[in-house]
């Protein structure tokens, strides 16, 4: 099963769902207590919230809560047994690993 955790309001996630034809669930991540639990969560620092509002960026209306913080992105892959296999994250949002691997990931735990 494949989904995606993030901290927006359900309603936004649903029609990022649908605009983008996503073959896949997004949950709902109230308060990023998942990403807390994780250690991968972040707040923003004064002089970015300043800029992510010069950008129209409003991160308490898009997730609901006061705080502006966010969630590092992470990979993770997941085995029946609730191992984890693979695990991907990088505090630098730009650098993900190429869909590619993830996809070899999944086939080699396929194999096991």
């Amino acid at each position: 099963m494949l989904f995606a955790i993030s901290p927006q309001l359900p309603a936004q996630s649903r029609a990022l769902e649908q605009q983008r034809k996503l073959g896949f669930r997004i949950l709902f991540d109230e308060m990023s207590g998942v990403a807390a639990s994780f250690g991968l969560r972040f707040a923003l620092p004064r002089y970015l919230v300043d800029v992510y509002r010069r950008l129209g960026i409003d991160l308490e209306a898009a997730n609901g809560e006061p705080r502006w913080r966010l969630p590092i992105a992470a990979r993770y892959i997941v085995d029946r047994n609730r191992r984890i296999r693979y695990a991907r994250v990088n505090a630098d949002y730009t650098r993900r690993p190429e869909p590619g691997e993830t996809v070899a990931a999944l086939r080699a735990l396929r194999r096991l």
